[in-house]
C-alpha cells in the first residue's frame, strides 16, 4: 500500500511541477537570476520530499504552490518597479569599458580577474583591447561590446546577401556512423566513404566526430587520436 502511495504521489509531484514550471516561464530554465535559483531549488526540493509523504502530500502540493506564486507575484512587482527589480532581481554591473577594469564592481558581482579573462575567452577575446565594455548582467552571464575596428564584417556592411546557412548534422561520433542523421543530410554511406579516403581516412574507427554541411556538401572530420598541446598559456 505505502508502495502504490509512493508512486502516485510521485507523478502528482512531476505533474504539479511542471505545470507550476509552465506557469512560471522558461525562464525557470535559462537565464535565471538569484531570486529564480532560489525558488528553482525549493521547488525541487519539496517535489522530492512529496515522493515520501504519505499522510499528508498535499501539504507539499500547497508549499509549491506558495513558491510558485511567490514567484509570479515577483515576476509582476519587478515589471512594474524599477527600484523593486534591482532590489530583487538585481542590475547589471560594467566590469570593463573603454580600457578601465572596475575592480569595484568585479567585488560585487563576486567574481575574480581568472574568472573574468575565462568569460572573454569563452566568448573568443584573448586581448581586452579589443573590447570596448564588458557587461555582467544579473542572471551571472557577461556581455561583451567588441570595439568598432574589431567588430566581424557583416553581409550588410558589403551590401552581401550570401546563401542560407543550415544546421550541421553529425554523422560520425565516436567511431560510429549516424544512419538517421546521414539520411536527413540526403547522403548515402558510398558518398560517406569516398569522403573518408579523400581526406585520408581509411576506416569511420578513426574519427571521433565527423559533421555534414547540407549546403556545401562537405563532410568536417575530427580525427580519434590527436596528441595534447605542450604549451600550456593558462599556466
Amino acid at each position: 500500500m505505502e508502495l502504490l502511495t509512493t508512486v502516485w504521489t510521485s507523478v502528482l509531484s512531476i505533474i504539479v511541477l511542471f505545470i507550476l514550471t509552465k506557469l512560471m516561464g522558461n525562464k525557470q530554465l535559462s537565464q535565471l537570476s538569484m531570486f529564480d535559483y532560489i525558488i528553482g531549488i525549493s521547488i525541487g526540493s519539496i517535489a522530492a520530499e512529496c515522493s515520501f509523504e504519505n499522510e499528508h502530500p498535499e501539504r507539499m502540493v500547497v508549499a509549491m504552490l506558495i513558491y510558485a506564486l511567490s514567484a509570479y507575484a515577483v515576476s509582476i512587482i519587478t515589471g512594474k518597479s524599477t527600484h523593486m527589480r534591482k532590489l530583487l532581481i538585481g542590475k547589471p554591473l560594467i566590469l570593463f569599458d573603454n580600457g578601465k577594469l572596475y575592480r569595484e564592481n568585479l567585488k560585487k558581482a563576486r567574481i575574480d580577474i581568472s574568472d573574468f579573462l575565462t568569460h572573454c575567452r569563452n566568448q573568443g577575446y584573448f586581448d581586452l583591447s579589443k573590447l570596448r565594455t564588458a557587461v555582467f548582467e544579473y542572471n551571472g552571464s557577461l556581455s561583451l561590446l567588441p570595439v568598432d575596428t574589431d567588430r566581424p564584417l557583416t553581409p550588410s556592411d558589403v551590401q552581401l546577401q550570401p546563401q542560407q546557412e543550415e544546421i550541421m548534422l553529425n554523422v560520425i561520433l565516436d567511431g560510429h556512423i549516424n544512419d538517421v542523421n546521414l539520411k536527413k543530410a540526403g547522403f548515402e554511406r558510398v558518398w560517406l566513404e569516398k569522403q573518408l579516403h579523400k581526406q585520408g581516412y581509411t576506416n569511420v574507427k578513426e574519427i571521433f566526430l565527423g559533421m555534414a554541411d547540407t549546403v556545401k556538401k562537405t563532410l568536417q572530420l575530427y580525427p580519434m587520436n590527436v596528441k595534447n598541446q605542450t604549451l600550456d598559456p593558462f599556466e
